[in-house]
């Protein structure tokens, strides 16, 4: 009886441990991640910072996604701040378009 009980107790454990490592990386992977969206003719050297930040968030992506280790939320930091760099670089873009005459 004590053994069909522990089987079924380990079996719930690793049911549980598979989905919050599945939901984990759904939130990984859906994750605002930075666009693309500097024109790269009237700003490339923006639009080249732009490229250079999305690299450095897909690869943060997937450090977290190989790693065992938890990074105490120092990773989602990052991630976080370069999706504040893609703004920022979205902004400058927009504020030289509309300085470009002056």
């Amino acid at each position: 009886m004590l053994n069909i009980n522990m089987g079924i107790a380990i079996r719930n454990i690793f049911f549980s441990v598979i989905m919050s490592m599945l939901m984990l990386a759904g939130d990984i992977a859906s994750a605002g991640e930075p666009g693309l969206n500097v024109g790269p003719k009237l700003h490339p050297t923006l639009t080249a910072a732009q490229k250079l930040s999305r690299q450095a968030y897909d690869k943060i992506v997937a450090a977290q996604l190989a790693n065992e280790w938890d990074m105490k939320g120092h990773a989602q930091r990052a991630r976080d701040l370069l999706e504040l760099v893609n703004e920022e670089l979205m902004l400058a873009a927009e504020a030289a378009n509309k300085n470009k005459g002056k």
